[in-house]
Protein backbone atom coordinates (compact mmCIF):
# COMPACT_ATOMS: atom_id res chain seq x y z
CA UNK A 1 0.00 0.00 0.00
CA UNK A 2 3.00 2.55 0.74
CA UNK A 3 4.68 1.52 -2.67
CA UNK A 4 1.29 2.30 -4.17
CA UNK A 5 0.89 5.73 -2.59
CA UNK A 6 4.28 6.98 -3.35
CA UNK A 7 4.05 7.56 -7.32
CA UNK A 8 0.61 9.45 -6.60
CA UNK A 9 2.09 11.63 -3.92
CA UNK A 10 4.63 12.36 -6.52
CA UNK A 11 3.01 12.97 -9.36
CA UNK A 12 0.81 15.04 -7.20
CA UNK A 13 3.97 17.31 -5.81
CA UNK A 14 5.16 17.56 -9.24
CA UNK A 15 2.15 19.09 -10.25
CA UNK A 16 1.80 21.54 -7.11
CA UNK A 17 5.45 22.83 -8.10
CA UNK A 18 3.98 23.46 -11.91
CA UNK A 19 1.53 25.29 -9.77
CA UNK A 20 4.42 26.84 -7.72
CA UNK A 21 6.38 27.77 -10.71
CA UNK A 22 3.51 29.78 -12.71
CA UNK A 23 2.05 31.22 -9.88
CA UNK A 24 5.59 32.57 -9.36
CA UNK A 25 5.65 34.11 -12.59
CA UNK A 26 2.30 35.84 -12.25
CA UNK A 27 3.77 37.31 -8.36
CA UNK A 28 6.71 38.63 -11.00
CA UNK A 29 4.49 39.83 -14.02
CA UNK A 30 2.00 41.77 -11.37
CA UNK A 31 5.02 43.09 -9.57
CA UNK A 32 3.82 41.44 -6.08
CA UNK A 33 7.05 40.31 -4.99
CA UNK A 34 6.67 42.98 -2.14
CA UNK A 35 2.92 42.59 -1.38
CA UNK A 36 3.86 41.34 1.75
CA UNK A 37 6.55 43.82 2.43
CA UNK A 38 9.90 42.37 3.30
CA UNK A 39 8.57 40.12 5.68
CA UNK A 40 8.76 35.88 5.93
CA UNK A 41 6.73 33.94 6.76
CA UNK A 42 4.67 36.95 8.08
CA UNK A 43 2.60 39.32 5.71
CA UNK A 44 2.21 42.62 6.85
CA UNK A 45 2.80 41.05 10.36
CA UNK A 46 -0.20 38.37 10.25
CA UNK A 47 -0.47 35.34 8.89
CA UNK A 48 -3.61 36.07 6.62
CA UNK A 49 -2.70 39.34 4.09
CA UNK A 50 -5.26 42.08 4.34
CA UNK A 51 -7.98 41.68 2.73
CA UNK A 52 -8.31 44.65 0.51
CA UNK A 53 -4.33 44.04 -0.56
CA UNK A 54 -3.95 42.10 -3.84
CA UNK A 55 -0.86 42.19 -4.21
CA UNK A 56 -0.19 40.63 -0.52
CA UNK A 57 -2.70 37.95 -1.45
CA UNK A 58 -0.81 37.08 -4.88
CA UNK A 59 2.30 36.74 -3.03
CA UNK A 60 0.71 35.07 -0.13
CA UNK A 61 -1.12 32.34 -2.46
CA UNK A 62 2.34 31.65 -4.18
CA UNK A 63 3.52 31.02 -0.47
CA UNK A 64 0.62 28.55 -0.04
CA UNK A 65 1.84 26.37 -3.15
CA UNK A 66 5.13 26.18 -1.09
CA UNK A 67 3.77 24.59 2.28
CA UNK A 68 1.34 22.37 0.52
CA UNK A 69 4.60 21.19 -1.61
CA UNK A 70 6.44 21.03 1.83
CA UNK A 71 3.40 18.41 3.24
CA UNK A 72 3.08 16.45 0.54
CA UNK A 73 7.22 15.87 0.04
CA UNK A 74 7.46 15.07 3.51
CA UNK A 75 5.05 12.32 2.97
CA UNK A 76 7.16 11.41 0.27
CA UNK A 77 10.15 11.42 2.33
CA UNK A 78 8.44 9.31 4.70
CA UNK A 79 7.36 6.50 2.77
CA UNK A 80 10.30 6.34 0.58
CA UNK A 81 12.74 6.02 3.55
CA UNK A 82 10.06 2.97 5.10
CA UNK A 83 9.38 1.51 1.50
CA UNK A 84 12.22 1.82 -0.51
CA UNK A 85 15.81 2.15 1.65
CA UNK A 86 15.95 -1.63 1.09
CA UNK A 87 15.10 -2.43 -1.92
CA UNK A 88 15.33 0.59 -5.23
CA UNK A 89 17.30 2.59 -3.06
CA UNK A 90 17.38 5.23 -6.40
CA UNK A 91 13.86 6.16 -5.52
CA UNK A 92 14.94 7.03 -1.77
CA UNK A 93 18.18 9.09 -2.69
CA UNK A 94 16.07 10.83 -5.37
CA UNK A 95 13.52 11.89 -2.81
CA UNK A 96 16.26 12.82 -0.45
CA UNK A 97 17.91 15.07 -3.18
CA UNK A 98 13.87 16.46 -3.61
CA UNK A 99 13.54 17.43 0.00
CA UNK A 100 16.84 19.13 -0.11
CA UNK A 101 16.26 21.17 -2.93
CA UNK A 102 13.01 22.16 -1.61
CA UNK A 103 15.02 23.19 1.67
CA UNK A 104 16.92 25.37 -0.54
CA UNK A 105 14.31 26.78 -2.55
CA UNK A 106 12.02 28.02 0.42
CA UNK A 107 15.43 30.01 2.08
CA UNK A 108 16.27 31.15 -1.27
CA UNK A 109 12.52 32.74 -1.27
CA UNK A 110 12.63 34.00 2.06
CA UNK A 111 16.15 35.65 0.56
CA UNK A 112 14.76 37.08 -2.53
CA UNK A 113 11.89 38.81 -0.25
CA UNK A 114 14.25 39.97 2.80
CA UNK A 115 16.68 41.20 0.07
CA UNK A 116 14.39 43.36 -1.94
CA UNK A 117 14.16 40.94 -4.72
CA UNK A 118 17.56 40.92 -6.10
CA UNK A 119 18.36 39.78 -9.74
CA UNK A 120 20.60 37.20 -8.89
CA UNK A 121 18.54 35.67 -5.60
CA UNK A 122 15.52 35.45 -8.38
CA UNK A 123 17.23 33.54 -10.77
CA UNK A 124 18.97 30.72 -8.26
CA UNK A 125 14.91 30.66 -6.49
CA UNK A 126 13.36 30.01 -9.97
CA UNK A 127 16.47 27.25 -11.07
CA UNK A 128 16.09 25.55 -8.15
CA UNK A 129 12.22 25.23 -8.12
CA UNK A 130 13.04 23.83 -11.67
CA UNK A 131 15.29 21.40 -10.31
CA UNK A 132 12.89 20.44 -7.59
CA UNK A 133 10.19 19.85 -10.29
CA UNK A 134 12.59 17.53 -12.00
CA UNK A 135 13.53 15.51 -8.86
CA UNK A 136 10.43 14.73 -8.35
CA UNK A 137 9.21 13.88 -11.99
CA UNK A 138 12.23 11.28 -11.56
CA UNK A 139 11.04 9.99 -8.58
CA UNK A 140 7.58 9.36 -9.97
CA UNK A 141 8.90 8.05 -13.21
CA UNK A 142 11.28 5.39 -11.42
CA UNK A 143 8.62 3.75 -8.97
CA UNK A 144 6.36 3.80 -12.62
CA UNK A 145 8.34 3.12 -15.87
CA UNK A 146 9.25 -0.17 -17.00
CA UNK A 147 11.33 0.00 -20.28
CA UNK A 148 9.60 -2.63 -23.01
CA UNK A 149 12.79 -2.09 -24.96
CA UNK A 150 16.31 -2.30 -24.17
CA UNK A 151 18.88 0.42 -25.53
CA UNK A 152 22.20 0.85 -25.54
CA UNK A 153 23.64 4.26 -24.63
CA UNK A 154 24.66 5.53 -28.11
CA UNK A 155 24.32 9.68 -29.70
CA UNK A 156 20.76 10.21 -29.14
CA UNK A 157 21.44 9.56 -25.01
CA UNK A 158 23.74 12.41 -24.66
CA UNK A 159 21.34 14.64 -26.83
CA UNK A 160 18.78 14.27 -24.59
CA UNK A 161 20.65 15.13 -21.56
CA UNK A 162 22.18 17.85 -23.37
CA UNK A 163 19.40 19.46 -24.61
CA UNK A 164 17.40 18.86 -21.23
CA UNK A 165 20.26 20.76 -19.67
CA UNK A 166 19.79 23.87 -22.27
CA UNK A 167 15.89 23.71 -21.03
CA UNK A 168 17.11 24.73 -17.95
CA UNK A 169 19.78 27.55 -19.45
CA UNK A 170 16.80 28.60 -21.49
CA UNK A 171 14.80 28.99 -17.93
CA UNK A 172 17.46 30.46 -15.81
CA UNK A 173 18.31 33.01 -18.56
CA UNK A 174 14.87 34.18 -18.91
CA UNK A 175 14.71 34.45 -15.38
CA UNK A 176 17.61 36.76 -15.42
CA UNK A 177 16.39 38.94 -17.94
CA UNK A 178 12.74 39.30 -15.76
CA UNK A 179 14.74 39.96 -12.53
CA UNK A 180 17.33 42.50 -14.22
CA UNK A 181 14.37 44.46 -15.65
CA UNK A 182 15.38 43.65 -19.06
CA UNK A 183 11.87 42.01 -20.78
CA UNK A 184 11.23 45.18 -22.57
CA UNK A 185 15.03 46.00 -23.49
CA UNK A 186 14.19 44.39 -27.28
CA UNK A 187 10.80 45.96 -27.50
CA UNK A 188 9.76 43.82 -31.23
CA UNK A 189 10.91 40.23 -32.63
CA UNK A 190 12.96 38.67 -33.33
CA UNK A 191 15.11 41.43 -33.66
CA UNK A 192 16.42 43.77 -30.76
CA UNK A 193 14.74 47.30 -31.49
CA UNK A 194 16.06 46.08 -35.59
CA UNK A 195 19.25 44.46 -34.84
CA UNK A 196 20.56 41.41 -34.30
CA UNK A 197 23.52 41.52 -31.97
CA UNK A 198 21.96 44.87 -30.32
CA UNK A 199 25.51 45.41 -28.22
CA UNK A 200 26.20 49.29 -28.53
CA UNK A 201 22.05 49.38 -26.88
CA UNK A 202 23.21 48.39 -23.51
CA UNK A 203 23.70 45.80 -20.94
CA UNK A 204 19.77 44.94 -20.63
CA UNK A 205 19.63 44.52 -24.45
CA UNK A 206 22.21 42.56 -24.81
CA UNK A 207 21.03 40.49 -21.65
CA UNK A 208 17.79 39.72 -23.66
CA UNK A 209 18.84 39.11 -27.17
CA UNK A 210 21.10 36.64 -25.65
CA UNK A 211 18.49 34.46 -23.95
CA UNK A 212 16.79 34.53 -27.21
CA UNK A 213 19.98 33.08 -28.97
CA UNK A 214 19.54 30.15 -26.23
CA UNK A 215 15.99 29.96 -27.21
CA UNK A 216 16.98 29.09 -30.78
CA UNK A 217 19.96 26.60 -29.79
CA UNK A 218 17.18 24.72 -27.85
CA UNK A 219 14.99 24.58 -30.91
CA UNK A 220 17.93 22.86 -32.93
CA UNK A 221 18.48 20.85 -30.18
CA UNK A 222 14.68 19.44 -30.18
CA UNK A 223 14.45 18.78 -33.70
CA UNK A 224 17.99 16.75 -33.98
CA UNK A 225 16.47 14.64 -30.78
CA UNK A 226 13.02 14.13 -32.73
CA UNK A 227 14.86 13.00 -35.75
CA UNK A 228 17.22 10.99 -33.74
CA UNK A 229 14.23 9.04 -31.63
CA UNK A 230 12.81 8.14 -35.14
CA UNK A 231 16.45 7.24 -36.51
CA UNK A 232 17.82 5.32 -33.65
CA UNK A 233 14.28 3.30 -33.28
CA UNK A 234 13.44 4.48 -29.76
CA UNK A 235 10.33 3.12 -28.27
CA UNK A 236 7.03 4.69 -29.36
CA UNK A 237 6.89 6.23 -25.95
CA UNK A 238 10.06 7.78 -26.84
CA UNK A 239 9.19 9.41 -29.97
CA UNK A 240 6.12 10.92 -28.47
CA UNK A 241 7.55 12.46 -25.39
CA UNK A 242 10.36 14.04 -27.98
CA UNK A 243 7.49 15.10 -30.35
CA UNK A 244 5.61 16.71 -27.52
CA UNK A 245 8.74 18.30 -26.02
CA UNK A 246 8.82 19.85 -29.45
CA UNK A 247 5.65 21.32 -29.46
CA UNK A 248 5.63 22.84 -25.90
CA UNK A 249 8.60 24.85 -26.97
CA UNK A 250 7.55 26.27 -30.23
CA UNK A 251 4.31 27.01 -28.29
CA UNK A 252 6.71 28.57 -25.64
CA UNK A 253 8.82 30.57 -28.04
CA UNK A 254 5.43 31.76 -29.83
CA UNK A 255 4.14 32.95 -26.56
CA UNK A 256 7.33 34.49 -25.71
CA UNK A 257 6.94 36.63 -28.95
CA UNK A 258 3.74 37.61 -27.32
CA UNK A 259 4.98 38.60 -24.35
CA UNK A 260 7.61 40.96 -25.77
CA UNK A 261 4.86 42.30 -29.05
CA UNK A 262 2.08 43.17 -26.24
CA UNK A 263 4.48 44.86 -23.68
CA UNK A 264 5.11 41.96 -21.27
CA UNK A 265 1.75 42.15 -21.00
CA UNK A 266 1.22 39.22 -17.26
CA UNK A 267 -1.01 37.04 -19.40
CA UNK A 268 1.53 35.94 -21.80
CA UNK A 269 4.73 36.32 -19.25
CA UNK A 270 2.80 34.07 -16.70
CA UNK A 271 1.96 31.41 -20.11
CA UNK A 272 5.37 31.93 -21.24
CA UNK A 273 7.12 30.24 -18.18
CA UNK A 274 4.05 27.84 -18.00
CA UNK A 275 5.23 26.65 -21.37
CA UNK A 276 8.74 26.68 -20.22
CA UNK A 277 8.37 24.75 -17.21
CA UNK A 278 6.05 22.48 -19.21
CA UNK A 279 8.93 21.66 -22.08
CA UNK A 280 11.97 21.08 -19.23
CA UNK A 281 9.16 18.44 -17.12
CA UNK A 282 8.95 16.15 -20.67
CA UNK A 283 12.26 16.21 -21.44
CA UNK A 284 13.11 15.67 -17.30
CA UNK A 285 10.68 12.70 -18.15
CA UNK A 286 12.44 11.35 -21.58
CA UNK A 287 15.66 11.61 -19.66
CA UNK A 288 14.21 9.14 -17.13
CA UNK A 289 12.91 6.92 -19.58
CA UNK A 290 16.23 7.03 -21.38
CA UNK A 291 18.71 6.30 -18.37
CA UNK A 292 16.35 3.62 -17.09
CA UNK A 293 16.11 1.98 -20.10
CA UNK A 294 20.09 1.92 -19.81
CA UNK A 295 20.03 0.66 -16.29
CA UNK A 296 17.26 -2.25 -16.68
CA UNK A 297 20.11 -3.93 -18.85
CA UNK A 298 23.03 -2.75 -16.29
CA UNK A 299 20.95 -4.22 -13.20
CA UNK A 300 20.40 -7.53 -15.37
CA UNK A 301 23.63 -7.94 -16.20
CA UNK A 302 24.82 -7.59 -12.95
CA UNK A 303 22.45 -9.62 -10.81
CA UNK A 304 21.31 -12.38 -13.56
CA UNK A 305 23.37 -15.42 -11.85
CA UNK A 306 25.05 -17.42 -14.99
CA UNK A 307 24.01 -20.93 -15.62
CA UNK A 308 26.94 -23.59 -14.42
CA UNK A 309 27.17 -26.42 -16.94
CA UNK A 310 25.63 -29.82 -15.92
CA UNK A 311 28.25 -32.58 -13.97
CA UNK A 312 28.49 -35.16 -17.38
CA UNK A 313 27.24 -38.56 -15.80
Amino acid sequence: MRVKWFPILAITTSLLTVGLIVFGAVVRVTDSGLGCGNEWPLCHGSIIPPLDNLTAWIEWLHRLFAVAIGLFGLSMLAIAIVAYRKQNRRVLVITVIAAGLFALQSALGALVVVLDLPPTAVTLHLGTAMLLLGALLTAAVTTLYRPRHRYERDNFTLLVYITTALSLVVIVSGALVRGSGASLACTDWPLCNGEFLPFQQGAWATIHMLHRVIVVGLGISLFFVVAAAWRSQRDGQMRLLSLIALGLYLAQAGVGAMFVISGAAPLWGAAHVGMASGTWAVLIVLSAFETLSHGQVQQQNEWQPQSEPLPSS
